[in-house]
């Protein structure tokens, strides 16, 4: 590809799924279209940080941001590969194919990769036979939430206080967090060493 732009020559040769596919009954839904399938599934993998809560309210969502679980994410993952290669129409042969093309990650993490490579064939295969039901309970989209108001970004709490005062973010060329602006958004832990921070501010109604 040429040039800074994307043009519509080249959009029109991505291979993505026009919008009213997601519209269509698909089989391993019992008939169901896959759109709110697959957007209760990217609404609870996306949505762990109140810096997100302009996307979740364009997803239909109000709520506290989810928690971060690895194995339901896992698992949500592997049904979302799943049903992109059903509605792609890719067979079952070509699924080894595709997926051991993924080289860095078969290399880097041969175990990962294989129980990844292993559940989204089983879902695939469970899918192809029939209406397809998760295992996740409760099902994506009503995963357990973070208490409104506070902030998923700080998972650890030191021990002890932390020995010098927290550095001001100017220092790191950000702005300081106050109400209607963000900042640098992307928090690390030395920033919030020691503190439970509330972020009700991006939780306030415009």
């Amino acid at each position: 590809m040429s040039g800074a732009h994307l043009t519509y020559t080249y959009l029109e040769q991505l291979p993505v799924l026009a919008p009213s596919e997601y519209a269509q009954p698909v089989t391993w839904l019992g008939g169901e279209p896959p759109e709110s399938w697959i957007r209760d599934r990217v609404l609870e993998l996306t949505y762990t940080s109140y810096e997100m809560g302009p996307w979740a309210k364009r997803l239909g969502d109000n709520g506290a941001p989810f928690i971060w679980d690895e194995d339901r994410r896992f698992l949500m993952r592997a049904e979302l590969d799943a049903a992109y290669f059903h509605l792609y129409d890719i067979e079952r042969q070509d699924l080894d194919l595709v997926l051991d093309s993924f080289r860095a990650f078969r290399n880097k993490r041969p175990e990962l990769f294989q129980r990844t490579k292993d559940e989204i064939i089983r879902i695939y295969e469970a899918m192809a036979t029939g209406p397809y039901i998760t295992s996740l309970t409760p099902p994506p989209g009503d995963g357990p939430r973070h208490a409104p108001g506070t902030s998923p970004l700080t998972r650890v709490t030191p021990r002890t206080p932390p020995s010098q005062p927290l550095r001001k973010l100017e220092k790191k060329g950000r702005k300081p967090v106050t109400d209607g602006n963000v900042g640098g958004a992307l928090f690390g832990l030395d920033e919030v060493e020691g503190v439970d921070i509330q972020l009700d501010i991006f939780g306030r109604e415009e």
